[in-house]
């Protein structure tokens, strides 16, 4: 695959994502592996630019990404007007413009003029003030990409958590579960465990939704009745599904390590273990869908925005991410057009490029 060309949403302006953006973007051997476009405007760009002082950031402007600039960020001017930005602000413009410059990018992103897109943080009162309908970007690229399902997938290094639910309220999360639904989930994890990952014979844990996986139906009785015959099914369609496991014995002990992929029932269950796992260093990935999208796994940060303290290291883990899928994928869809071309059994370009990043007179070996 050529040099992946990596579209970025802003996000909110009034948040840390074009300053994370742009602080990933500063060092010039990132350019050596991927070609990025902004989609934004070069005059919000400048002014988080002045608030985060870096060297090695420079920007070309274009109208579009149909011809682009290799060696530098592009800028796709989405919007002409000038932005009242309110750092740390929650307003109906920071989420005006960050739906713009997210349509924007989906539109290009559908139309292959991108080979995958990071998403920086939307502050989700701020989108609800300027109409958004979806309660975030999951649902938001499952409708635009045409998909019954999806999956909020988190991911970091060998660590990967889907979720059976996303934002859904506590006290929905139960009576949303049905055998169905993570009969679906596991067919999506699997499936992307094998095409995005590289990883032949994927090992899936299901997590139990109740303490103590019910204790034989003491409390609960959600994995006798849906969970545990999912498993079941799974199996007999030739899934290597294990469970359903208690969610704190299970990341207390360790045992996600023998798994390449973890499914929770509920957002919390699956994400305050990953990312005190991750230590901030998480990636967020829609799995299910026909194109590639991660993001960092923060929000916004407005208690922090414009006072040049955010960490890059999610960003560039998710552009580093979206650059290793996208190349993954297109091998995967190589080798199965070719059957006499043999494929790498695992992507380790993400492996090689936190190295190379860890030894500043190094370059990326790609």
């Amino acid at each position: 695959m050529k040099k992946p060309r990596i579209g970025i949403s802003i996000g909110d302006v009034n948040g840390v994502g074009l300053e994370v953006i742009i602080k990933t973007f500063s060092d010039p051997r990132i350019y050596k592996i991927c070609t990025p476009i902004i989609y934004g405007s070069s005059k919000v760009v400048a002014y988080h630019k002045n608030v985060v002082p870096v060297e090695n950031f420079s920007t070309y402007n274009q109208h579009s990404a149909e011809h682009l600039k290799d060696d530098t960020v592009n800028v796709v001017n989405v919007w002409q007007e000038s932005v009242n930005i309110a750092l740390g602000k929650t307003d109906i413009a920071g989420g005006e413009y960050a739906i713009k410059s997210l349509d924007a990018a989906t539109k290009d992103l559908k139309e292959g003029l991108i080979d995958a897109l990071v998403t920086a943080p939307i502050n989700k009162k701020a989108m609800q003030l300027a109409g958004f309908p979806y309660p975030g970007h999951t649902e938001y690229f499952t409708d635009h990409s045409g998909e019954k399902e999806s999956m909020m997938l988190m991911v970091n290094d060998d660590l990967r958590v889907g979720l059976v639910t996303n934002h859904l309220p506590i006290n929905e999360v139960a009576g949303s579960i049905t055998k169905e639904l993570i009969l679906r989930k596991i067919a999506i994890l699997n499936s992307t465990l094998i095409k995005d990952f590289g990883i032949d014979k994927p090992k899936i844990a299901i997590l139990a939704l109740n303490p103590h996986a019910s204790d034989d139906g003491v409390i609960g009785d959600e994995e006798e009745k849906i969970i545990i015959p999912a498993i079941q099914q799974a199996k007999q369609e030739e899934a290597l599904v294990f469970g359903p496991f208690p969610a704190d014995g299970f990341f207390g002990s360790k045992q996600f390590a023998k798994f390449d992929g973890v499914i929770a029932m509920y957002h919390d269950q699956g994400l305050v273990p990953f990312k005190t796992l991750s230590a901030g260093s998480g990636v967020n990935y829609t799995a299910g869908l026909s194109f590639v999208r991660t993001s960092p796994d923060h929000g916004t940060a407005f208690d922090i925005a414009g006072k040049n303290l955010a960490d890059e290291g999610s960003f560039r883990k998710a552009v580093f991410a979206a650059i290793d899928i996208a190349r993954c994928r297109a091998n995967y869809l190589e080798s199965r057009a070719n059957p006499l071309k043999r494929q790498k059994g695992k992507v380790l370009e993400n492996i090689e490029n936190e190295k190379a990043f860890e030894a500043p007179d190094n370059e990326p070996s790609h």
